[in-house]
């Protein structure tokens, strides 16, 4: 799981274009959205693209977006659940 979660980060930093930022310097529990990232509805649709070029996983359903995209952890934990690459 820790191997994956250094991977979504790495992941995240390019898709986000936050080359600033090292994948240590995102907390795996800090919240993606409002405080902690800061990231906005236009970075989530770019995570949504993310995780199905990457792993083959497609929401359905925005709504879920909501609770898998609350942090990196999070996403790891649907990603290792459902990924199909």
């Amino acid at each position: 799981m820790e191997e994956l979660i250094l991977e979504l980060k790495q992941r995240i930093i390019e898709a986000l274009n936050l080359e600033e930022m090292t994948p240590d310097e995102i907390d795996a529990q800090e919240p993606l959205f409002g405080e902690g990232l800061g990231l906005d509805s236009i970075d989530a649709l770019e995570l949504i693209v993310l995780l199905e070029k990457n792993y083959g996983i497609r929401l359905a359903n925005p709504a879920e977006g909501k609770e898998i995209f609350k942090s990196v952890e999070s996403i790891a934990q649907y990603v290792s659940e459902h990924r199909t690459k």
